[in-house]
């Protein structure tokens, strides 16, 4: 018991590890990756400033290089709610993050202004105002539209445009294979843990006479979710394909093996067969049962505003 408390402590100590730092609160703009030009910097200070004194909302700006594997929504909302953007009750702030490296964006919203900067329109700002600036390699420029449109949404200044269909259908089908925004840890920890059951289990029906067929048909439910958290649907689908139709096939080819014979043999006449270190007992309902053949053994700071999650995340 104390060994696994120990395992996973260490795996907790490594994913914190990996985490990224909160940066310090230097101002409006903490332009940490180096984006934005000094004239570029001035005149969205002016802006957040001059909103913030007339509304009482708190407007951050933040740009990282990396995110040290960790996930966009995770750490603007740690970033979010360790500045403690907005006032205390109110909970009126905003945080615009930008991390080129990993290529991914978020606007953070507090709770106060999630009826106002909804997420369906921090999506919008992100995906139609952000994102078509940044792939042209201007982050200057989409920044700097970014926070203006948040401006305007907040006051009610500025008409968001509209959605394009045909760039997000592009998007979606260019992440066949890309599982839910998981960090790069997280996402090894979770498919091996699956992978790692499933493909056991999936093993043994191979191999093993009697109840092949039955873990066969009893396996298909978690070939077609469990994968879904890791490579998503497209991918699940794949998988499940593989899964329906390679079973057999391997199922048919080992059981022309004569190991495989002999143990079918051995099943119905000693009613136990031996297959690569486990012992294989068959019942009277026509399955099987399996066990071990071995023993077992800066002049601006937050106000004390919280986030709840609101806002939306974005790539380019």
């Amino acid at each position: 018991m104390n060994r696994i408390a120990l395992f996973l402590f260490g795996c907790l100590a490594a994913l914190a590890a990996l985490a990224a730092d909160v940066p310090y609160l230097s101002g409006r703009i903490a332009d940490n990756a180096e984006l934005l030009g000094a004239r570029t910097k001035q005149e969205l200070n002016a802006l957040l400033k001059a909103h913030e004194a007339e509304t009482g909302n708190q407007v951050a700006v933040l740009t990282v290089n990396s995110l040290e594997g960790e996930s966009v929504e995770e750490y603007a909302h740690t970033v979010f709610n360790a500045w403690k953007l907005g006032q205390k009750g109110k909970d009126n702030g905003v945080l615009l993050l930008v991390a080129p490296q990993e290529r991914r964006m978020r606007i953070e919203v507090g709770y106060g202004l999630e009826g106002t900067l909804t997420d369906v329109a921090a999506s919008r700002i992100i995906r139609n105002v952000m994102a078509p600036r940044f792939k042209e390699g201007d982050f200057e420029a989409g920044i700097a539209a970014g926070v203006q449109a948040v401006i305007g949404q907040l006051s009610g200044s500025a008409e968001l445009p509209a959605d394009d269909p045909r760039p997000v259908a592009k998007e979606e089908s260019d992440r066949f294979l890309e599982g839910p925004d998981l960090p790069l840890p997280e996402r090894i920890l979770i498919g091996a843990f699956i992978f790692g059951i499933i493909g056991l289990f999936t093993v043994i029906g191979i191999l093993t006479p009697g109840m092949g067929w039955f873990l066969y048909f009893f396996l298909i439910p978690f070939w077609a979710m469990f994968p879904i958290v890791v490579v998503g649907v497209k991918g699940a689908l794949t998988l499940l394909g593989i899964y329906v139709a390679g079973f057999p096939i391997a199922k048919l080819l080992v059981a022309r093996s004569p190991w495989y014979a002999k143990a079918q043999n051995d099943l119905k006449t000693k009613g136990s067969a031996r297959i690569g270190g486990f012992t294989f007992g068959g019942s009277s309902g026509g399955s099987s049962s399996w066990s071990s053949g071995s023993s077992s053994g800066g002049g601006f700071s937050g106000g004390g505003g919280s986030s709840g999650g609101g806002g939306a995340s974005g790539s380019w």
